[in-house]
């Protein structure tokens, strides 16, 4: 073991980690100190250390107020007065008193001269350990050499301080806990403060807040003066920077473990919340002074916002325009609008005009069209182009009345966009008037410009005119941005309602990779979303590709439909022109490439998105967690999620699965077209067959043909297996719930139990938990019992276990696991019990955690022994 002179210094990945060590040095006479900035948990590990240490503990410390006390610190540990005027006697009376105990001293930084002399003396003779907070005024030099360790306390791992985050504030959603998380940069004070602190929903710092922020003025107070104005450029910078930026203080930082370095040399302050608090310990005028001399080091862009913050608004105003001129995209219009809104300053209407294009190019309607309000009129330009923001914010009355004042007479580029936004206003208001407006304006533009042309391929499409597709497919490749991404949306939605799924996620997805070239984060997290919902619902999910939607995006954006070679399609099916993508080849459903797909919408949920680009996520999110058997997590998504018709369909499918059909059996949304509002009178069906309720309601016009066929199966009886054949191509489990209807009407028993053997297998393939268990409970009717038991034995878990576990894991109780999985209660217990027993466990929890924590099967997933007629009787 290191001793006196030989000191070892750690760098420990996790505080449990840190104490483990910590009580291995002390099994001997030695001194461990623990250092870390404050509300780091040093005080919280001093504890534990003390806790695992053998023999009795003599716990004691520092305190501000009375730093002048000689050996205050040892007396309080000890509990007698101690002779501080002689250091020798002063360890010898203390050492008499611990002898083969432990001494621990919290808060070193306030211990007197006495104290501190007189530790490494006890270091010879007694375990000592000692929490030190940085920074600090001390002289460790002489403590630095008598230390026989010196442990950094680390900060929570992100996964630790979310935790803490949620069991702090446990109401808060995942995206508020993140940033708490995020924000106090692993610092466990910091996590519980500002979890309080969210959670109460209070604006400026409550009491909680200001303890913290006292405990770290406290702290940086002893730093020296460079090292504070360098944290608080970190702060005012929001971003880690190069040490010449920040000027000599930054040495001081790096050594008090404030800050850390990555590759490329940038400083980073460890907590955010401790460089935003030392920014806010600054006077009016130096945190002016301060942002002045950052926007003289920073690029334009950033240099603006200092100068804003300075109150040199002029100043700030002509650097985002410099800026912006050198900037693309979603860029430009943040730059831009800026620009406009600073206070005390008029735009430029040139400015004002472009600010609101470039924010509409990137999915900034209401922006838009509030930079066109504010300020004097700026003309008929101006005009068009709040009608074109007012449209895309669904306003459609007000954009038709915005350009009306636009005269036949002015440029033909303006009276084009006006007569675009009329037709599109008609189209939104009323889809008949907006045919009579549309044959007009192709006799007026013999050849349509973009827009015009877009909209014209808009009006084609609400009436699936031949061509309507190939039109908006062309709409979404030319143009000006606006009209390539407003095209492209209409396509997918339009190619979705169709039940075309595969080519509305390839649409979307190479709609997403044009916006993420020009970071038009807005329209991105759209696409993104629509086309991991039209996956999840197609159930035929590829794995993503390695493209990604730029600096501002929210991760790996999916790759192109890839759906293996092409397969002959269903008379019915309308495969749409190439240019759309290729369409599914035979269901290929892959649980993994579900999971991929789940993991990507969730992760969407958590970002600033769009209340659309939400809405899919959510759906995505929950649909395929409700099939899984994940119910409870796929409430718990719905109901902090936006209202969409995306979502109503899956929180009334989800409702359904989980034996709950009185809540599924709500009378479907109002009249409509379109494959979700077949998918809800399809759960309504569903929903009345298990109550036992009469089903009226009538089959909607305009339905996706295999939708309509479904629901004419439910009316007359019969013919669910013909209509299953309809989904084949379109949505996997809607294939599997008509196999399942199959096998509850069909009066020939061998039909019956062929749909249902059918409905089990491929519901077993895509991983549909939920509607496999629905198959079995089916089949036992008809006395098929099927064998789930995997090819191997001895310890591996069975299929049947493994599916057991997964639900215990997600905290669902025996009654629910049975009901899902289609077997009895008693049944769920034997898997439990057998899976404990394999995997060593001694509880359930502990057996659903070391399942999922071992290594997968070489091919991902168990085998199984189903076959199609196995073990009838």
């Amino acid at each position: 073991m290191p001793r006196t002179g030989d000191k070892e210094e750690d760098a420990v990945a996790q505080p449990h980690d840190v104490a483990t060590a910590a009580a291995t040095h002390l099994r001997r006479p030695g001194l461990v100190v623990l250092a870390g900035p404050p509300g780091c948990g040093r005080s919280t590990l001093l504890r534990s250390v003390a806790a695992a240490a053998p023999g009795p503990v003599h716990a004691g410390g520092g305190l501000a107020m009375l730093t002048a006390v000689p050996a205050l610190a040892l007396s309080r540990a000890v509990r007698a007065r101690l002779p501080a005027h002689d250091v020798h006697l002063l360890a010898e009376a203390v050492r008499s008193r611990v002898r083969g105990g432990l001494l621990v001293l919290d808060d070193l930084q306030h211990a007197d001269p006495a104290t501190l002399a007189a530790l490494p003396h006890l270091a010879v003779h007694c375990r000592v350990v000692v929490a030190v907070r940085t920074p600090h005024r001390l002289d460790d030099t002489a403590l630095r050499a008598a230390a026989t360790a010196w442990f950094d306390v680390p900060p929570l791992d992100p996964a630790a301080a979310l935790d803490l985050a949620r069991r702090t504030a446990p109401h808060l959603g995942d995206a508020t806990l993140r940033a708490v998380a995020g924000r106090a940069g692993g610092n466990p004070l910091a996590v519980t403060a500002l979890a309080r602190h969210a959670a109460a929903g209070r604006g400026p710092a409550a009491g909680d807040i200001d303890q913290v922020a006292y405990a770290i003025a406290t702290a940086l107070a002893d730093l020296p003066r460079p090292a504070r104005t360098a944290l608080a450029a970190l702060g005012l910078l929001g971003r880690g920077a190069p040490a010449d930026l920040l000027g000599p203080g930054s040495a001081d930082l790096h050594a008090a473990g404030l800050v850390t370095a990555d590759p490329a040399g940038l400083l980073t302050p460890v907590s955010a919340y401790v460089a935003d608090t030392a920014a806010g310990l600054l006077d009016a005028a130096a945190r002016t002074d301060l942002h002045r001399r950052l926007a003289d080091l920073t690029p334009p862009a950033e240099a603006a916002r200092h100068l804003a913050a300075a109150g040199d608004h002029p100043g700030a105003y002509r650097l985002a325009l410099a800026a912006a001129d050198r900037a693309t995209g979603g860029d430009r219009a943040h730059l831009l609008l800026f620009a406009c809104g600073l206070p005390g300053v008029s735009a430029d209407p040139r400015v004002r005009l472009a600010a609101a294009d470039a924010a509409l190019a990137t999915g900034r309607p209401h922006a838009a069209a509030r930079v066109l309000t504010t300020g004097s009129p700026l003309g008929v330009e101006a005009d068009v182009l709040r009608g074109e923001a007012l449209l895309q914010a669904g306003e459609p009355a007000a954009a038709r009345a915005a350009v009306r004042p636009v005269p036949d007479a002015a440029a033909a580029a303006v009276v084009a966009a006006r007569d675009r936004v009329l037709l599109l206003a008609d189209l939104a208001d009323d889809p008949a008037t907006a045919q009579d407006t549309a044959g007009k304006i192709i006799s007026r533009y013999p050849v349509p410009p973009p827009g015009v042309a877009a909209a014209l391929a808009a009006v084609r499409a609400a009436v699936r005119a031949p061509g309507w597709d190939t039109a908006l497919a062309d709409a979404a490749t030319g143009g000006d941005p606006l009209t390539r991404r407003w095209s492209a949306w209409l396509l997918v939605e339009t190619l979705a309602a169709d039940g075309r799924l595969a080519e509305s996620a390839a649409a979307a997805t190479r709609a997403a990779r044009d916006c993420a070239d020009d970071l038009a984060y807005g329209w991105q997290t759209r696409f993104l979303a629509a086309a991991d919902w039209a996956r999840a619902l197609h159930g035929s999910a590829p794995d993503p590709g390695p493209a990604g939607p730029g600096p501002a995006g929210p991760g790996p954006a999916a790759a192109e439909w890839h759906a293996g070679p092409a397969a002959p399609a269903p008379a019915d099916w309308d495969a749409g022109p190439a240019a759309l993508g290729p369409a599914p080849a035979e269901w290929d459903a892959d649980p993994d490439a579900a999971d991929a797909v789940q993991r990507r919408a969730a992760d969407l949920t958590d970002r600033a998105l769009p209340a659309v680009a939400r809405g899919y996520a959510v759906a995505a999110a929950a649909l395929i967690e409700a099939d899984t058997g994940l119910l409870a997590a796929a409430r718990a998504r719905l109901d902090a999620g936006p209202g969409h018709p995306a979502t109503a369909w899956v929180a009334r499918e989800a409702a359904w699965l989980d034996g709950q059909p009185d809540r599924a059996a709500e009378p479907p949304p109002a009249p409509g077209a379109g494959l979700l509002t077949g998918l809800h009178h399809i759960t309504a069906r569903w929903a009345a067959h298990d109550t036992g309720a009469p089903a009226a309601a009538p089959i909607p016009p305009d339905l996706p043909a295999p939708a309509r066929r479904t629901l004419l199966s439910w009316a007359t009886g019969t013919g669910f297996t013909a209509a299953a054949h309809t989904w084949a191509r379109t949505a996997l489990r809607e294939q599997v719930r008509c196999l399942l209807a199959a096998g509850l009407h069909d009066t020939d028993g061998d039909r019956a139990v062929a749909a249902l053997l059918a409905a089990e297998r491929l519901a077993d393939t895509a991983g549909l938990t939920v509607l496999a268990g629905r198959a079995r409970r089916g089949l036992r009717r008809h006395r098929v019992h099927r064998d789930t038991r995997s090819r191997r034995s001895g310890t591996q878990l069975t299929n049947r276990e493994t599916d057991v576990l997964r639900l215990v894991a997600a905290g669902e109780p025996t009654r629910r696991i049975a009901g899902q999985l289609g077997i009895s209660a008693e049944t769920v217990d034997t898997h439990i019990r057998g899976g404990m027993r394999k995997l060593g466990a001694r509880t359930r929890t502990e057996a659903a955690a070391l399942a999922f924590a071992a290594e997968p099967a070489p091919d991902g997933a168990y085998p199984s022994d189903l076959a199609a007629g196995k073990d009838r009787r």
